[in-house]
């Protein structure tokens, strides 16, 4: 499929430590003195057969206990980054989770610092521009997401933008009303994951009581017809994950997916990867499973890949310069 290949691309939903490969987590816990439950990277990867968004969670954050040093945060960040390289994927907006790393002592200076430095390598060595996003873990209080914006405050050089992620049923974005206010006033841009396993009732609240740019997943909405509507009227950014949908069992066959419907509907959608390392497919793999299963045509693929950019948080210049490179793409026929 040379047309996705050749597209510059922008992955706006990605959760650094979901691109954590079995082979780097075990090379990590060596380093670290980490035992694993696991004897080799074969059984780990066999463990990755997941139910439902909790049962991937719990293997997740097991695994994230690797990371203990700023030097593993920004060699996690850097093989990512070198798979972007193979994807074209041209400019990259990370969430991270900093209570999952500050609820074992791990220090909020030590998660930035090494994520931030390899996204500044990237953008000097490799070209790739890249945004910070921290993302509050809605299974935890309010109270713990008003210490962690707390201590975000001294990063607003290096952190773009506040998100909302976790364990969603049970959990509704307006628990976290009030601190995604103070974020807002902090001048942070503010997303949110809504609409995966959640309700559209999710979503409507992440839109009108947290005041979101753009809804991380958003998938469900095509169950309130009135929601779909209001978010193409108002353009607002849904970040779908469809490999990442399919391996939690949202949809049972890939097939079955919304992402052309509401391509088509006019809403605002883009591809991204969410945690490639579990759910078996980087943003290249999304692009290249949904061409095949939704039967995509090349204007489609093209859409998808202009509304990452459009969808970003570059600047406006950056935006359209892309968006020019997207539109002149050589129209190579795609091969089946």
């Amino acid at each position: 499929m040379q047309l996705i290949q050749s597209l510059p691309k922008a992955e706006l939903h990605l959760h650094i430590e979901g691109t954590l490969e079995p082979e780097l987590m075990f090379a990590l816990a060596q380093r670290n003195g980490v035992t694993l439950p696991y004897p080799s990277v074969e059984a780990l990867r066999a463990a990755y057969d997941f139910d439902d968004l909790q049962s991937f969670l719990d293997l997740y954050y097991q695994g994230a206990d690797v990371l203990r040093t700023e030097q593993d945060f920004y060699d996690l960040t850097w093989a990512y980054l070198q798979r972007c390289v193979e994807d074209n994927v041209v400019h990259v907006e990370i969430f991270f989770d900093p209570q999952t790393h500050t609820d074992r002592g791990i220090a909020f200076d030590t998660v930035v610092s090494g994520i931030h430095r390899a996204l500044a390598d990237g953008q000097q060595q490799l070209g790739i521009s890249g945004y910070l996003i921290l993302c509050f873990l809605r299974h935890l209080s309010e109270e713990s997401a008003f210490a962690t914006l707390a201590e975000a405050m001294a990063y607003r050089d290096k952190i773009i933008g506040i998100g909302l992620d976790s364990s969603e049923l049970g959990h509704p974005p307006s628990k976290f009303e009030r601190v995604f206010a103070e974020a807002r006033s902090a001048g942070f841009k503010v997303v949110a994951h809504a609409g995966e396993e959640g309700p559209p009732e999710y979503i409507w609240e992440a839109l009108d009581k947290l005041k979101v740019a753009r809804i991380d997943h958003g998938v469900r909405c095509q169950e309130d017809m009135a929601l779909v509507d209001e978010l193409e009227q108002r353009q607002v950014p849904l970040t779908v994950c469809p490999l990442s949908n399919l391996k939690l069992k949202v949809v049972d066959d890939l097939a079955e997916h919304n992402l052309r419907w509401l391509l088509e509907r006019g809403l605002l959608v883009t591809i991204n990867a969410d945690d490639p390392a579990y759910f078996g497919g980087y943003l290249g793999d999304n692009y290249r499973a949904c061409a095949e299963a939704l039967a995509l045509t090349d204007e489609q693929l093209r859409q998808l890949a202009a509304n990452g950019f459009k969808a970003s948080f570059l600047p406006e210049s950056e935006k359209a310069r892309w968006l020019t490179v997207v539109a002149t793409t050589e129209r190579l026929k795609m091969t089946r």
